[in-house]
């Protein structure tokens, strides 16, 4: 009965790990789609249905945390990392799916190099998620961190140039305004990165 009771740590890392690889999935066919705008529609279905890839993987991953009585770490920051991996993916279809339903015409260079910078930011959380095997070695960890926040930095700054450029451009208000979400949900999603990171980095520290 008590060996039932006992975690099977690799299925949480393995959870983790597959959340993990959609996102980079979801984020390269965002940059893919906005390097190159065309057969929108099509592209924003694959996308949508990375994120229900996704969204099955998440339901399975909240099942075993609540199904086992003992997890690798705090119950609660593992719920917090489920979650905020997921919002990634989330965010990526929101904006995607805004291309098509706003009926945006063409893409921007300031789009593009936003879903590049969540590309590069969902591939450094990958390496800092499946380090997380390795929680008694943390400097690796620590690093990939670090990483993930000078990218959303970097993201950050690239939205305020985008957004100074795009209430400058002399577009009608509406288009402003579709791009200015499309920018943000792009930019949110490196925020959850960042989230995923700083999570991460606690549970090491308390752990190392």
């Amino acid at each position: 009965m008590l060996e039932k009771l006992m975690p099977k740590s690799d299925e949480f890392f393995d959870d983790f790990d597959k959340q993990a690889a959609q996102t980079i999935e979801g984020a390269r066919a965002l940059h893919s789609l906005l390097t190159d705008f065309t057969d929108v529609d099509r592209k924003v279905k694959a996308i949508k249905d990375v994120e229900h890839r996704s969204d099955e993987i998440t339901h399975k991953a909240y099942e075993r945390l609540h199904s086992q009585f003992i997890t690798p770490f705090d119950r609660t920051e593992m719920h917090r990392l489920i979650g905020r991996i997921d919002d990634v993916l989330d965010l990526t279809d929101a904006a995607a799916e805004r291309l098509v339903r706003y009926e945006i015409p063409s893409s921007t260079p300031e789009a593009v190099e936003l879903s590049k910078l969540l590309v590069d930011s969902c591939l450094v959380m990958q390496d800092a998620v499946r380090s997380l095997r390795t929680i008694k070695k943390p400097q690796q960890i620590l690093v990939a961190c670090k990483e993930v926040k000078r990218l959303e930095q970097e993201a950050d700054r690239v939205l305020r140039a985008a957004m100074a450029k795009l209430f400058k451009s002399g577009l009608d208000a509406l288009t402003v305004i579709k791009w200015k979400e499309v920018y943000d949900l792009i930019e949110s999603a490196t925020d959850r990165c960042l989230d995923v990171a700083n999570i991460i980095e606690g549970v090491v520290l308390e752990h190392s």
